[in-house]
């Protein structure tokens, strides 16, 4: 599990659940919506700002990444741009690629002004810094074997049987918090329980969304699974979501790429960005 997909220790202690099910295996799902379609969030004068410098990292595809041609790409790098271009102010737009251990010292020097890289909402950082309203949720989902004798269709039907998680992670927490009738089997590692669902020693595992999204359209699942219907989200568990980060004194700056990004997500840009890098869906 990549450091960047850990949104999950954070947040207060309220449990929520939204639950998206179908008795059936699950389809590609829109992104949903995170904004109310009635809200208004105005956009501040930014003639003052001499640079949007957006600091991010190359290792944590699809949303950064170094593409065949050597550029920097992904979700992230596509959305900046479309942030900037909502706003009118593509011609001080940057995005710079540095670790992800310079990011946030970068952020405090003054060397960029926004980080849009996954980093998780902590509430220490929230003491020290902005942050943007989200822009994306990752859920927990459940994986089955659709080749297995008794393949479940969902997630009732997982009552009593053995489900894989990985030891010590959120979701296995999450997992008994949220489905006390199902019998949770422990892993040491992603690619152990992977493989026991591949073999059919459990009925499902429960995990990541976007990591189990790709999984079962990659060829080393070889055609074995798929994702059940049913997207599940927990602040508790899994976070506040992916969101950009600057810093406290630009109150303006956080204030407009919030109006960016509801101006994103009414009109629909938001979601094509998000179907060109998930084009299976993780919802």
């Amino acid at each position: 599990m990549t450091r960047a997909l850990s949104l999950r220790i954070c947040g207060i202690l309220a449990l929520c659940a939204f639950l998206v099910a179908d008795p059936v295996l699950a389809q590609p799902r829109d992104l949903p919506l995170l904004f109310d379609a009635r809200e208004r969030i105005a956009r501040p004068d930014l003639t003052g700002l001499a640079r949007l410098r957006f600091l991010t990292t190359v290792d944590f595809p699809p949303f950064n990444f170094i593409d065949q041609s050597g550029k920097l790409s992904g979700f992230h790098v596509d959305l900046a741009r479309e942030i900037c271009r909502e706003l009118e102010i593509e011609d001080k737009c940057q995005i710079q690629a540095v670790t992800y251990a310079e990011l946030i010292p970068a952020l405090e020097q003054g060397q960029g002004e926004a980080v849009v890289a996954g980093i998780a909402v902590r509430p220490e950082l929230r003491q020290r810094f902005a942050f943007s309203r989200a822009f994306m949720q990752l859920p927990a989902r459940f994986a089955v074997n659709t080749k297995a004798e008794d393949a479940v269709a969902n997630a009732a039907e997982l009552e009593g049987k053995p489900v894989g998680v990985v030891s010590g992670t959120t979701h296995e927490a999450m997992l008994k918090a949220f489905f006390p009738k199902i019998e949770p089997k422990a892993f040491p590692d992603r690619e152990a329980m992977l493989s026991a669902l591949r073999q059919g020693s459990v009925a499902a595992v429960f995990s990541d969304g976007m990591q189990l999204s790709f999984w079962v359209s990659a060829s080393v699942a070889g055609g074995c699974c798929a994702l059940l219907n049913g997207a599940y989200f927990s602040q508790h568990y899994l976070g506040e979501g992916l969101t950009i980060m600057n810093r406290k004194a630009e109150p303006a700056l956080t204030q407009a790429i919030d109006h960016a990004l509801l101006a994103l997500s009414r009109s629909g840009r938001l979601e094509e960005i998000y179907l060109r890098y998930f084009p299976n869906g993780i919802y």
